[in-house]
């Protein structure tokens, strides 16, 4: 993966050195750390030049970013399904499909999306390092970011974890909730399992799920929601629809209920986010997929 950025400076810059100037543009420690080694990584006016030195009006700065190698140890699968949703030279937005996981583990070792991004880039004989900016559970399907190199991971992972990055579900709940609502209840791991979580007062971290119900079924006595959350907690909106008294249906661990739907009715419809490198707002929709077209 290669990637040049140059920048013109102008009055307002005057005095700042290099590192002052590109920490400013979201250059993380480990980017910085990185174009050191990089032959010409920093060049200033043409010369490859110290993070110290300082800039002046008129100056010419030249970041050249390269990465060599990709993940090794991510197999490439290219029978695994990869929709792009968009796709420029820093991020690729992408419509992951229920029922595989975003990375690779013990039980899963080449049937993630980590596998289907490694062999969309070995078509392309592009080297590439897998970074997953908002992870999706294995089931729940919809909208996710991956970064094309580092500097654009680095600055999403910060906005991620500034919550500046807006995230809204579609879910099919069991019964009929208000028309809005919100659920603030902490979250902690249960304490007899791994995986599970659920609502402790005592132990949990903060958690805030805004809702509101776009439909509801009477016969099936179900309804459509749209959830946007204020953080990320691990399965944040799973159990805190349980804990409201409307969980989601098809959820093993939390609503096992499977009549309509053989896994949770859970769907990352609608991201929206600063782009890392352009600053230009985006916006991005996945409609429904098929399995949670029930209402």
């Amino acid at each position: 993966m290669k990637r040049i950025f140059e920048y013109h400076m102008t009055k307002k810059e005057n005095g700042s050195t290099i590192l002052e100037f590109l920490k400013a543009k979201g250059y993380s420690h480990s980017v910085m750390v990185h174009l050191k080694k990089t032959p010409e990584g920093i060049l200033k006016n043409g010369s490859w030049s110290y993070v110290s030195e300082k800039l002046q009006a008129d100056d010419t700065l030249t970041i050249r970013l390269l990465e060599d190698t990709g993940s090794e140890k991510i197999v490439p699968n290219d029978k695994l399904p990869f929709p792009v949703i968009y796709e420029d030279e820093d991020i690729l937005v992408i419509n992951k499909p229920a029922g595989m996981p975003i990375h690779p583990s013990m039980n899963n070792y080449d049937n993630t999306l980590a596998n289907a991004a490694a062999a969309y880039f070995a078509r392309q004989n592009t080297p590439y390092v897998y970074r997953c900016i908002n992870r999706l559970d294995r089931d729940t399907s919809g909208l996710t970011i991956l970064a094309r190199h580092m500097l654009s991971g680095a600055i999403l992972a910060r906005h991620s974890g500034l919550s500046e990055i807006s995230r809204e579900y579609t879910a099919i709940v069991a019964g009929c909730p208000p028309l809005q609502g919100t659920v603030n209840a902490p979250i902690a791991r249960t304490s007899d399992s791994a995986i599970a979580r659920c609502v402790d007062t005592r132990l949990g971290v903060s958690a805030i799920t805004h809702y509101r119900r776009l439909l509801y079924n009477s016969q099936k006595d179900l309804s459509l929601i749209r959830l946007k959350l204020e953080t990320g907690r691990t399965h944040q909106i799973r159990v805190h629809m349980k804990y409201a008294g409307y969980p989601l249906i098809g959820d093993f661990l939390y609503h096992p209920d499977y009549r309509y739907i053989e896994r949770q009715a859970l769907h990352s419809s609608h991201l929206s986010f600063i782009h890392p490198i352009t600053g230009k707002l985006m916006q991005f929709e996945a409609p429904l997929p098929e399995d949670m077209q029930l209402l």
